[in-house]
């Protein structure tokens, strides 16, 4: 038996570790986990290389919680140590770093950055026992098996023991204010949080299933009643994890059904088949796995849960993936799995480093990549899916300067009455058509195509496509695409008449004279609140409504904009509500109030129709609304 101090001096390293070192103490079993599996792995690599005598079996992890005992024991059968490597690894390689760090840390805030190169991820333990033992023997031929102890101070007590088998076993002996550790629901939860997909099975406990080799069998009583015995149940061992999830598997080893298995498998709670999955695999200049899904975009999701999770070789870290994957792509589901992404010793926080941009960059390629051969391979499958996708979609063109320029080949110009063009093809279609006396191409759209029905339908008689563009940051997006492309302009076709929104210099010739013109706006400036409406007269076809409602483009978008968060925009004030009052002086209507003489028939007149245009774009509200109508049934009588 040997005793000796841990090579530091500073005495205060351990509650230094408890305080600083990690800010949740349940991690202690995730550390605990991953050596064991590290020492399991390597064993099978050695044995895969002929340096391991024997066969080694089906190695596994055994997690026991023994509440009476205050223990908790944590069981693998990997390479294991001698009392050398129990003296080089546990007692000098992990405080190498020791009096640096407590120098540096003893001060400071919880996780304030420490890359984990200090190796002390095995004194986790003390965040939550009063005294750690470790039995260990190498597999090594003739290997002496040791017992290691420490209460958590600077001393250790380090001896031989008669274990025969190769591999580590850890127990800990868990201090009182931790004693919540020892229940088996809380375990079983951190296990499945953060083992699921170990590489290594973990058992935890055991559990009854159905014996499938049982068959019930059935008799009949006298009466011919019958009778079923109950299914045979069988104990068998619980394994909580899943060693070989789908993302370690290679595209060409999965169906697609493997992939919504795997879905359900990591988000259990969520009932709705995700729409379609990317799977990720690089090995250069950085090594990445994963499988991302795009979900079925709801009013109701909530980017709180069911998040995209982060691991580092099958361990999870976090599902705050800030900085990995970039914001558009934070909407997604699944799972991404690096060695290469720098967190700090507690891998609570991502370091900043070149490498983390490398990896955002590749994951939008790639998602950008499967957008593009999703619309190939079948681009009616894909037109369906847009309404579900279209905001991430949207989300990426205006924040990532390089998917805007992929999105190009993908993303969906949708129109009212069901067409669907890519942006080459739109330009193709209309550009004929819809361009104005300028040489500039004006794309016509739609934001409600219910609420806008009478301007579509103008559009439509002069032979016009009007998208309908409805994504509550369509109009960041439109601002981008004019900025972005020659020569083109969006305009919502409620904007204004229009013969005035694609102006092909046709000008149609007024029924009225300057001067009646002038009268004309005269009485309707008397009767039009000015603050509002900007009145503009327009010779129309004597066939359009008298009174037409628009909202200027320019304001209308700086609104929607505003409303929607627009960069700069905030802290501005309100946009006001500005409408034009588009008033046809060719219509026959006009002409009446122009002539009527008495004022009051003259008023009345003018109420109905402006009350008639406000209607039709649901401007029409309270008092007003209740005035409109009962002025409506006396002219009815």
């Amino acid at each position: 038996m040997a005793t000796g101090n841990i090579n530091v001096t500073a005495e205060n390293i351990f509650p230094i570790i408890k305080k600083f070192l990690y800010s949740d103490h349940e991690i202690f079993l995730r550390e605990l986990i991953s050596n064991a599996t590290d020492a399991t792995l390597k064993l099978k690599h050695l044995s895969t290389l002929g340096e391991v005598k024997g066969d080694i079996g089906a190695p596994r992890l055994e997690v026991i919680v023994d509440k009476d005992k205050k223990q908790i024991r944590i069981i693998d059968q990997g390479i294991g140590m001698t009392g050398e490597e129990v003296e080089k690894y546990i007692n000098q390689v992990a405080f190498s770093g020791a009096e640096e760090f407590v120098e540096k840390y003893k001060d400071k805030v919880p996780d304030s950055g420490i890359i984990g190169h200090f190796g002390l991820g095995f004194y986790s333990a003390f965040m939550v026992a009063e005294k750690v033992e470790i039995y260990t023997k190498s597999f090594k031929d003739d290997s002496q098996a040791v017992r290691w102890e420490c209460d958590g101070s600077p001393e250790y007590t380090l001896e031989d023991t008669d274990r025969t088998a190769h591999g580590t076993e850890i127990v800990l002996h868990i201090a009182e204010e931790s004693e919540e550790f020892l229940e088996d629901g809380k375990i079983g939860g951190l296990l499945t949080k953060y083992n699921k997909f170990m590489p290594i099975p973990i058992k935890f406990g055991t559990k009854e299933v159905d014996d499938l080799d049982h068959t019930p069998k059935t008799t009949k009583d006298k009466d011919g009643k019958e009778t079923t015995e109950p299914q045979k149940k069988i104990t068998v061992d619980n394994i909580i994890n899943n060693p070989n999830p789908a993302w370690t598997k290679q595209p060409s080893e999965l169906e697609e059904e493997d992939y919504k298995s795997f879905y359900r498998e990591l988000y259990p709670m969520q009932f709705e088949e995700p729409l379609f999955n990317i799977h990720l695999n690089v090995d250069y200049p950085f090594n990445l796995t994963g499988i991302l899904y795009f979900p079925k975009i709801s009013k109701n999701i909530d980017p709180q849960k069911d998040k995209i999770q982060l691991y580092q070789n099958q361990v999870f870290v976090t599902d705050n993936v800030e900085g990995i994957v970039p914001d558009f792509l934070q909407m997604l589901r699944g799972v991404i799995d690096s060695p290469d992404i720098p967190l700090n010793v507690s891998r609570s926080y991502l370091q900043a480093d070149g490498a983390v941009k490398k990896i955002s960059s590749y994951i939008t390629r790639k998602v950008a990549d499967k957008l593009v051969s999703l619309f190939k391979n079948d681009r009616k499958a894909f037109e369906e899916k847009w309404k579900d996708i279209k905001i991430i979609i949207e989300y990426g063109m205006l924040s990532e300067d390089k998917f805007f320029d992929k999105a190009n080949k993908f993303a969906l110009y949708p129109a009212v009455g069901g067409a669907h063009y890519i942006w080459d093809e739109l330009i193709e279609k209309i550009k004929d058509n819809q361009t104005d006396k300028d040489g500039k191409t004006v794309i016509l759209y739609a934001s409600d195509a219910n609420a806008q029905h009478s301007f579509i339908q103008d559009a439509k008689e002069k032979g016009y496509e009007v998208l309908l563009l409805d994504s509550p940051i369509i109009s960041h997006l439109i601002q981008k695409l004019e900025t972005s492309k020659e020569n083109i302009s969006f305009v919502r076709v409620d904007g204004d008449h229009i013969d005035n929104l694609i102006n092909k210099d046709d000008t149609k010739i007024s029924k009225l004279s300057e001067d009646e013109q002038a009268s004309l706006k005269t009485v309707l400036e008397a009767n039009i609140p000015k603050e509002t409406y900007t009145i503009q007269l327009e010779p129309m076809d004597s066939n359009a409504n008298p009174f037409i409602i628009t909202q200027p483009e320019f304001m209308r978008r700086m609104k929607e904009m505003q409303a929607s968060g627009g960069g700069g925009m905030m802290g501005m004030g309100n946009f006001p509500d500005m409408y034009n009052l588009v008033v046809n002086t060719n219509n026959e209507l006009v002409g009446e109030i122009l002539n009527t003489k008495t004022a009051k028939k003259q008023e009345r007149l003018i109420k109905q129709t402006f009350d008639l245009a406000k209607l039709s774009q649901n401007l029409l509200h309270g008092e007003e609304l209740t005035n409109f109508i009962k002025r409506s049934y006396e002219l009815i009588k």
